[in-house]
């Protein structure tokens, strides 16, 4: 576990606020931007997101349909897409995909925190709560 790792999924959960985290994305360079982005396609991938999962991510998201990173995710492979949204390289998509990365990553793990860790579990971002 890193800040950064545990920024991200504070954020999912709404641990922290989501312009905080806009912030602290806008704030880092290039390069770290990208870096963030494909471990948060990562955290998704490992949170099985699935295609389902776009049309809830884009409204919490606060993105419109016409949005690259929101017309991405919908459609091919979940996967695929995830990759191509955090390779996006202009600013202003960057953080279009942030926020939607981080709403997916929200959709897929409070799924998974159902089905497969209600009665517990040894994951530690589902402990951040309690460790506050």
């Amino acid at each position: 576990m890193n800040e950064r790792d545990v920024l991200l999924n504070e954020l999912a959960q709404g641990l922290r606020p989501m312009p905080e985290g806009i912030e602290w994305f806008d704030d880092l360079g290039s390069e770290e931007q990208s870096e963030v982005l494909l471990l948060l396609r990562h955290h998704c991938v490992q949170a099985r997101a699935v295609a389902e999962d776009a049309s809830e991510s884009i409204r919490r998201a606060g993105l419109r349909p016409t949005h690259t990173p929101a017309v991405l995710i919908s459609r091919g492979r979940i996967d695929e897409q995830l990759g191509k949204i955090a390779g996006l390289t202009p600013l202003d998509e960057r953080r279009k995909a942030f926020r939607l990365l981080i709403s997916v990553l929200t959709v897929a793990d409070g799924r998974r925190r159902e089905r497969f860790c209600s009665s517990g579990c040894g994951h530690w971002w589902h402990h951040l709560s309690a460790a506050d």
